[in-house]
């Protein structure tokens, strides 16, 4: 990060004194695009029937003033497994929700949107994943003894093929997210830390006693797994000068009718458990 600040002051120093004509840069706005949200999320131990499906459009990066919601679709779910069919009603307002949605774990969910006279599908499976057993803080399990880190610990299930992914929300603070898999610790209780590193420009950088975090554990399918592994990898080198120019992240959302207008996002169906911990 300060290697990012001081190249960008530089890059920023060397412009004011080499150029006086103003500079005009056309960018290519692409035509909008479908945005799916659709995260069924099951909180264990809970019923998880009220659930909320957002849609929109894209919208041009510097366009802070369009509504992009979308209203008139039709959004449903289907378990494909029961046959239950789950029709999610109009908000007006992007937002298409319903109270009756049954998860049952294992089963697999597929999701229809119409819009435009266009149809898209997905389709995922509904994975379980173990409760965290406990959290503890200490100065000892990251990789600076000097700071404070916090760990979630939960048991991995025996002979299964497992995929994770974790999010620790801090205040005022953006997510940190990672997905991992079981391949090397199949069967094994596994300890999940999170260390925020020490600056000396922000003294409030790393954890401090009286911060509070939200840690949340999902089990996710591998498909998912993969889209998400990627998602990361380019939200963690934002910022980096030197890291590799950013990809385009296709979701599972596919358009049935014409496959090159396909849509933004992802349609996921997950079990997940989350503890707020407070340092002392």
């Amino acid at each position: 990060m300060k290697l990012y600040i001081k190249l960008a002051i530089l890059t920023f120093g060397i412009l004011l004194s080499s150029c006086e004509d103003p500079i005009s840069v056309d960018l290519n706005d692409a035509p909008p695009r479908l945005v799916i949200e659709a995260s069924l999320d099951l909180q264990k131990g809970t019923q998880g029937n009220d659930q909320t499906i957002q849609l929109s459009l894209s919208s041009p990066f510097f366009d802070n003033d369009t509504d992009t919601a979308v209203t008139g679709a039709s959004v449903v779910v289907t378990n494909t497994d029961t046959n239950e069919v789950f029709s999610f009603a109009d908000q007006n307002d992007g937002r298409y929700t319903t109270s009756v949605f049954n998860p049952i774990i294992n089963n697999n969910y597929e999701l229809e949107v119409i819009y435009n006279g266009e149809v898209y599908m997905a389709s995922e499976k509904l994975m379980s994943v173990s409760e965290i057993k406990r959290v503890e803080q200490s100065f000892e399990g990251g990789f600076d003894e000097e700071v404070l880190d916090v760990s979630i610990f939960f048991d991995d299930p025996e002979d299964e093929e497992n995929y994770y992914f974790v999010r620790l929300d801090e205040e005022d603070n953006f997510p940190t997210l990672e997905a991992f898999k079981d391949e090397f610790i199949n069967g094994n209780e596994i300890d999940v830390f999170f260390e925020n590193d020490e600056d000396e420009d922000d003294p409030n950088a790393e954890f401090n006693p009286g911060d509070t975090v939200d840690i949340t554990l999902y089990g996710i399918s591998k498909q998912y797994y993969n889209y998400l592994y990627l998602l990361i990898e380019q939200y963690d080198s934002g910022g980096d000068p030197f890291s590799p120019t950013p990809a385009r992240i296709k979701g599972n959302c596919i358009n049935v009718n014409n496959s090159d207008n396909y849509a933004f996002g992802y349609f996921r169906v997950t079990e997940f458990d989350t503890v707020s911990y407070t340092f002392e």
